[in-house]
């Protein structure tokens, strides 16, 4: 790799999974189910050099998104993807009925 500390990221994304509890475990999780081990590394990686980057440049303290929180905010944005999906189809909700 051409850049020791894109390898360091990396590696620390790649120790996420060994973590108990976290957002990025959770993120970490969630991109490993979508796109892969290789991509998660990498998407995991690049937060943490956001992360980085943003208490560096911008003197911005790091606190960590609560696990309850992210949970919610992925549910919430869950929720409105689902919305779309059934006013872009135009899926009656009377019609959607467990069987």
């Amino acid at each position: 790799m051409k850049n020791n500390f894109a390898l360091a990221l990396r590696n620390a994304a790649n120790t996420i999974e060994n973590s108990k509890d976290g957002f990025l475990l959770m993120f970490f999780r969630r991109i490993v189910y979508k796109k892969g081990r290789a991509a998660a590394i990498t998407a995991t990686a690049r937060k943490l050099a956001v992360i980085i980057w943003n208490m560096i440049m911008k003197k911005q303290k790091y606190t960590p998104i609560n696990s309850e929180e992210y949970k919610e905010k992925m549910k919430q944005i869950k929720t409105k993807q689902i919305q779309k999906m059934i006013r872009n189809y135009n899926i009656d909700l009377k019609s959607l009925s467990v069987c």
